[in-house]
């Protein structure tokens, strides 16, 4: 009897501390980006963020407007993420179809529209002038 080959390629590292931990953490961060950027629905808002700098630059929107608008999308952006590992963990825990999975899917994409009403909220009062 053989044994099993093990994967050395993935293996748990021990976290390090001090200003290495913040090293590690901005790391682990921009690959959270990289895996977002593949989702399509977080291209489409990166690009709705694109066309409100140019909406608020030619409406000539205040500096608190540009902040507000700033933290919103910055919220969609991590409630995406979320949605996102939500829906991986789901798919992994529940490769065919179940009640559970699509609850979490929906219920996912429910905290992302809800973001997303928000801040198309917030942008149009802006641009009609009513804040």
């Amino acid at each position: 009897m053989t044994e099993p080959r093990k994967n050395s390629a993935r293996r748990v590292v021990m976290p390090r501390g001090g200003l290495l931990h913040i090293v590690d953490a901005a790391g682990y961060s921009l690959a959270g980006l990289r895996r977002l950027w593949r989702e399509t629905a977080a291209r489409l808002e990166m690009l709705g963020a694109a066309l409100v700098v140019v909406l608020f630059g030619l409406g000539g929107a205040a500096p608190w407007h540009w902040l507000v608008a700033a933290f919103l999308f910055a919220l969609v952006l991590a409630v995406e993420a979320i949605n996102t590992a939500l829906e991986d963990l789901a798919d992994h825990l529940s490769p065919e179809w179940s009640q559970m999975a699509k609850n979490v899917k929906d219920l996912g994409s429910l905290a992302v529209g809800l973001m997303l009403l928000a801040t198309g909220g917030f942008v149009a009062a802006v641009l009609l002038g009513l804040v």
